[in-house]
């Protein structure tokens, strides 16, 4: 149903705005050379009006508000979108600022045809001043989460925090790529291919993690452990050459390996190295670092142990 209201209000197609444009025309025309007047005297006259308060309200009001409401917003809409488009297609500005440009200047469109609006219905807004208070209550409660996402939204822009094709990773792990910046929620791509609308809100109340937000580097981190009977010295040594032998290991922060401790059946390190770019990847030059070690351990005679129990019999004897 929201869709086809959406169609109805903003038509993609261009034989549908055509049929629009005409449908428009010829009842405003048929409007302006009074061949409607019968109709709107009837839809008008008092066995069909109610008033509220001093303001009266009839069919033909109700109708008339109707069809200029679905008129204004496939205007504005359609306006909206080529403004958008053009936007877009300005070059030597960032994508941020053409986002917030682009929301500023919708704001003012819908703004602008929202006064356009009350002024064509003929409605005085102090008219309905007993009103006010509670539809203010209404609107505050109802569009409060929306209110917030959209305020959300240009707080982002501004900061510049969270950009287009930014790596970031929310507290819920939810990991990938930022696709979109939109008035409500933030498109993320995930590197399974889901698309996950995130509202605005929670980049701001929430923690996030955004691995490109100054550079592009990550590192990554492998844990190895060796058996006690290895050269620890010469275990450390292939350790890092792996490493560095790793076309996306950077010199700049060079890798780092520490021996971390002293493990019930293992001499555990812990290796640090830098790719330098991130959003490439950090599991395949993890893979290929691992699998380098384990060939120059195979080579230099050094064992990665596995768990191991030594069982010790009291008197043996009884088995004799």
């Amino acid at each position: 149903m929201t869709k086809i209201w959406a169609t109805l209000l903003k038509p993609q197609a261009w034989i549908a705005k055509v049929l629009l444009v005409v449908i428009v025309v010829g009842i405003f025309s048929l409007g302006f050379l009074d061949y409607l007047q019968p109709i709107k005297s009837y839809l008008d006259s008092d066995e069909l009006a109610f008033k509220i308060g001093e303001t009266r309200f009839s069919a033909y009001l109700v109708i008339k508000a109707a069809i200029t409401i679905v008129t204004l917003f496939w205007l504005t809409g359609i306006f909206s979108e080529f403004g958008e488009k053009r936007i877009k297609s300005i070059k030597g500005i960032k994508a941020s600022n053409k986002a917030l440009i682009t929301k500023a200047f919708q704001i003012f469109v819908y703004f602008f045809g929202f006064i356009i609006g009350l002024d064509v219905l003929g409605i005085d807004l102090t008219a309905l001043a007993i009103f006010s208070g509670a539809i203010g209550i209404g609107i505050g409660f109802g569009l409060q989460k929306i209110t917030s996402n959209f305020t959300s939204g240009l707080i982002l822009l501004f900061e510049k925090s969270i950009k287009n094709d930014d790596l970031i990773e929310l507290a819920d792990g939810t990991y990938g790529f930022v696709r979109h910046t939109g008035a409500r929620y933030t498109l993320i791509e995930t590197f399974d291919g889901k698309e996950i609308m995130i509202p605005n809100e929670d980049f701001i109340t929430s923690r996030v993690t955004n691995w490109t937000f100054s550079n592009s580097k990550g590192r990554v981190e492998i844990n190895i452990g060796v058996s006690y009977e290895s050269d620890i010295e010469k275990a450390m040594e292939l350790i890092l050459q792996a490493a560095k032998e790793h076309p996306r290991c950077v010199e700049d922060p060079e890798p780092t390996c520490f021996l971390e401790e002293f493990a019930d059946s293992s001499v555990n390190f812990k290796l640090f190295f830098w790719v330098a770019d991130v959003t490439e990847g950090r599991f395949e030059p993890k893979s290929d670092v691992m699998r380098n070690i384990w060939k120059k351990f195979k080579q230099h005679d050094i064992t990665i142990p596995y768990p191991q129990r030594d069982l010790h019999i009291k008197n043996a004897e009884i088995f004799k």
